[in-house]
């Protein structure tokens, strides 16, 4: 892809890329998750799928590579992509069939918030404009499926996006496996009916720094790893 992200947001990307392991069929959220597809890890191949009915996507459209844009290879973000060699499209029904029968191993998605029990608000906001759900909570809910979302660790104006409950309607209950912000990681546990553990912490802040920062409890790995 051609996106060029610094600061905050390209610690949040390069991170989230660390999730990615061989031969992983994964599918990426609109923003920050369809950028991390430019980290991915040497020696590591993954397969991308778009819910609207590609796999094997590709990059978006270089022309000094002699590659054109063409209106019919289009990511779940309507944006134009290309199509890797072997690639294969088919209709949205089969496309849901392969995220609902549990085939894609991996979900990287963006969050308006999280809970510590593991529920993800994603799609709405009250009074601004509802695009859609999108492929998001089928994606979320599927069975095997690792869900890790990326979010700035507040919202613009300051408030905290992880919180003990979400405030927003849900995209899925006690579906996210980890959280990744600018501020750190954290691990959800989902068996016990959620409780979230910081397990890497971004440079130059501090466990208070994350508490202040967040609306609900958290346990901190011991030793706490640099997110890198």
């Amino acid at each position: 892809t051609n996106g060029v992200v610094s600061g905050p947001r390209e610690r949040i990307i390069r991170r989230a890329a660390q999730e990615f392991r061989d031969g992983m069929y994964v599918n990426l959220g609109i923003g920050m998750p369809t950028l991390a597809s430019n980290y991915v890890p040497d020696g590591i191949s993954i397969e991308l799928q778009a819910e609207n009915g590609l796999l094997g996507l590709g990059p978006y459209p270089n022309p000094s590579r002699g590659q054109k844009a063409d209106a019919d290879w289009i990511n779940a973000g309507k944006e134009t992509v290309t199509a890797n060699p072997g690639a294969s499209t088919f209709s949205s029904s089969e496309s849901f069939g392969m995220i609902r029968g549990g085939h894609v191993d991996l979900t990287i998605l963006g969050g308006l918030q999280c809970s510590s029990s593991g529920d993800l608000a994603s799609f709405f906001v009250p009074g601004k404009l509802l695009k859609g759900m999108g492929g998001a909570m089928d994606l979320v809910s599927a069975p095997g499926t690792r869900v890790v979302v990326t979010m700035d660790h507040t919202a613009k104006d300051g408030s905290p996006k992880i919180m003990e409950k979400c405030s927003l309607p849900l995209t899925g209950r006690g579906v996210v496996d980890t959280i990744i912000t600018d501020m750190g990681v954290f691990d959800c546990n989902k068996e016990n009916d959620g409780g979230l553990t910081l397990v890497e912490i971004a440079r130059g802040v501090t466990v208070d720094d994350v508490k202040a920062a967040t609306a609900c409890t958290f346990s901190v790995a011991d030793p706490l790893p640099f997110m890198d």
